[in-house]
């Protein structure tokens, strides 16, 4: 039987650091982490459009500082900086006065939104979404990545792809991917394509570089 991991964090302390970085007690633990994990599906979901690669949360006593990684920051910035004030309270209200302390956010530009496995995955999904040949979208992610600077590039797709009566998997690749090796820099994300026949998984892995 095979063993699988993520191999983000499997390179965790070595490539990656922590997405969320605090302590708490056993007591606080739990609420601050189901914290960290509905801001993160909150913002996901308010900025779907800015193209939203990573984010990070950092705590310390009466402070709170969010860093956002995104493809396209001026939609998360906004007129003046309206955007992110906007941003800023919905957050404060979220996290409630009483744990809110000082939120800060902070707002960083991703030079090679193609290099991102998060980013790819997402816009596979949405492809697949508006009917087009998985065929097709799996060349266009593999392709994006090669031109970026990527040293490989893998998807794969499973499920009911194009509204088959079975369900199966397709895989595309290029280049070098090694999962066992810890310097190897690589990303993977997955994202799911809710089509008209059923849901499709979609699993993609980007080797950057090593360190």
């Amino acid at each position: 039987m095979g063993q699988k991991v993520n191999p983000i964090g499997f390179r965790l302390g070595i490539v990656y650091t922590w997405s969320s970085r605090w302590f708490a007690d056993k007591h606080a633990y739990r609420k601050i982490l189901e914290q960290d994990m509905r801001l993160r599906d909150l913002l996901r979901a308010k900025l779907a459009s800015a193209g939203v690669m990573r984010i990070e949360i950092e705590r310390s006593i009466n402070r709170t500082d969010i860093i956002l990684w995104v493809s396209r920051a001026g939609l998360v910035i906004g007129r003046g900086g309206k955007g992110l004030e906007e941003l800023r309270a919905l957050l404060v209200k979220e996290l409630g006065e009483k744990d809110a302390g000082q939120v800060h956010l902070r707002v960083q530009h991703v030079e090679k939104p193609d290099l991102s496995a998060k980013l790819l995955a997402s816009f596979a999904a949405e492809q697949l979404v508006k009917r087009l040949p998985a065929r097709r979208v799996m060349s266009q992610v593999v392709d994006r990545a090669r031109r970026s600077g990527a040293l490989g590039a893998r998807i794969i797709l499973s499920g009911r792809i194009g509204g088959a009566e079975i369900a199966r998997v397709q895989k595309q690749e290029f280049g070098t991917i090694p999962l066992a090796t810890l310097r190897a820099d690589i990303d993977f994300s997955k994202a799911d394509a809710h089509t008209k026949s059923g849901a499709v998984g979609v699993k993609v892995w980007v080797c950057r570089k090593g360190v």
